[in-house]
């Protein structure tokens, strides 16, 4: 078992608490993105022991972040928005030199690679002028409606959170089921938890394997989306210019994080690491 990935997974947990925040830009950010979409995909073939002692502990910390950090999550979004947005946005533009270090962007991508990445990059910042139904009222019990909605919400939930700069908790927002899952996670709710989870990792399995195979076999243009969808990311999760006190705690919450991703994902780092 790979225990160190128990930490990864709590940052891991703790942004996909956050609507706009990607589980999988995090997984760049901590070099191990590559590795996330091999275990997930290579769960039901021979070589399953060693992707479980690379999954399980990774779950663990994601659980526990979902359990713990929902209310603090809640919290901060509540009372802190801009700067708790603010430390996210750092932490998305952190990860870009890495990524297009990983992609060797200055070499390999061409014309056509660079209209992708501004296509998927405006296509994705459009998002943040779509109304999300945040206010929609919790679901709290399940029947047959009820668990198809929220079984079928986690597995899209699940496909953002593998792809760098989409949020499986603005998907959630979208389709209005986000208060729901924040709410059952923190009342403990274990028939909403589970029928979300399923879906979760059914969706996971599929993409991981449709993410792997587009790595495979268009891997300068799939980078050249993920650029372009965390570059979007950013322009979904901006809150607004603060004012007063609040646009210098954003100002150095920013600060924080940009440093942050710039350490986790420089190559030293990240050799070290895995």
């Amino acid at each position: 078992m790979d225990w160190k990935n128990i930490y990864r997974g709590l940052l891991m947990g703790v942004t996909d608490l956050i609507p706009g925040v990607s589980g999988g830009t995090v997984a760049f950010v901590l070099g191990i993105y590559d590795r996330l979409l091999e275990a997930i995909s290579g769960l039901f073939s021979r070589e399953w022991k060693k992707h479980i002692g690379f999954l399980v502990p990774l779950g663990i910390g994601i659980v526990a972040a979902l359990l713990i950090f929902s209310r603090l999550i809640d919290y901060l979004l509540e009372r802190h928005l801009a700067p708790t947005q603010f430390f996210f946005m750092g932490l998305i533009i952190g990860v870009i030199p890495f990524i297009l270090r990983q992609a060797g962007a200055k070499q390999n991508f061409k014309a056509n690679h660079m209209i992708g990445l501004i296509v998927v990059a405006i296509l994705l910042a459009s998002l943040a002028f779509i109304k999300t139904n945040e206010a929609a009222a919790p679901i709290t019990s399940l029947n047959i409606q009820t668990f198809f909605l929220l079984f079928f919400s986690g597995w899209l939930a699940s496909m953002a959170m593998l792809l760098p700069g989409i949020s499986g908790s603005f998907i959630l927002l979208l389709i209005g089921v986000y208060t729901t899952a924040i709410k059952a996670l923190k009342d403990f709710n274990i028939p909403l938890i589970l029928t979300i989870g399923a879906g979760v990792i059914i969706g996971f399995i599929v993409s991981s394997k449709a993410i792997r195979y587009l790595l495979s076999n268009f891997q300068h243009m799939t980078y050249a989306v993920i650029v372009g969808l965390i570059f979007g990311s950013f322009f979904v999760m901006f809150p607004g210019v603060p004012v007063g006190l609040d646009l210098w705690i954003s100002i150095i919450t920013f600060l924080v994080g940009l440093v942050f991703s710039l350490w986790f994902s420089s190559e030293k780092f990240t050799k070290t690491s895995q």
